[in-house]
């Protein structure tokens, strides 16, 4: 097996006709490497779409840059609008330590907000070394980290109502 491939991943379980139709998710992405994180918004879209989550029922919310994305996150978690938050995003490194506090702050922020709040939050905001390795991750398909992470909150929310019943 090739370094970049995933081991021991088991995919989820389609969703049912109509099951997360009405979900709601709000995406929050950065303004920072555009072309990237369009792409990344895409990828997003086309996974909420596939598992069933209506257009209509996504908002997409743009912010200026990675650190910025909690705040934004927080504010939405706690208006109690939205079932899940996608943040998206690509914060590469360049020749300053600027990368690991924007980086490093940037996850420590979203897992505060999903641990206060407890929403599903994907955390899609690629932390790369070069634009190459950014332009890799964003490409079209299910490989996409947009669409990861827009998976990874719909997976959740099935998570939570599988503790609401049981």
């Amino acid at each position: 097996m090739s370094a970049d491939q995933k081991s021991g991943y088991a995919a989820p379980s389609p969703p049912a006709p109509g099951e997360l139709m009405n979900t709601r998710i709000a995406i929050v992405a950065t303004r920072w490497n555009c072309e990237i994180v369009d792409a990344l918004i895409d990828g997003a879209r086309q996974a909420l779409s596939d598992w069933g989550v209506r257009g209509s029922n996504t908002r997409l919310y743009r912010v200026p840059g990675a650190f910025e994305v909690p705040l934004a996150c927080e504010r939405i978690a706690h208006g109690k609008h939205f079932d899940a938050v996608v943040a998206l995003g690509a914060v590469i490194r360049g020749e300053t330590p600027h990368f690991d506090f924007v980086a490093g702050e940037c996850a420590r922020g979203l897992q505060d907000v999903m641990l206060r709040y407890g929403i599903p939050l994907g955390f899609g905001v690629l932390t790369v070394d070069t634009v190459e390795q950014a332009t890799a991750r964003s490409g079209e398909g299910k490989d996409n980290k947009g669409y990861e992470s827009a998976q990874a909150v719909l997976e959740m929310i099935r998570f939570e109502w599988g503790l609401e019943t049981s």
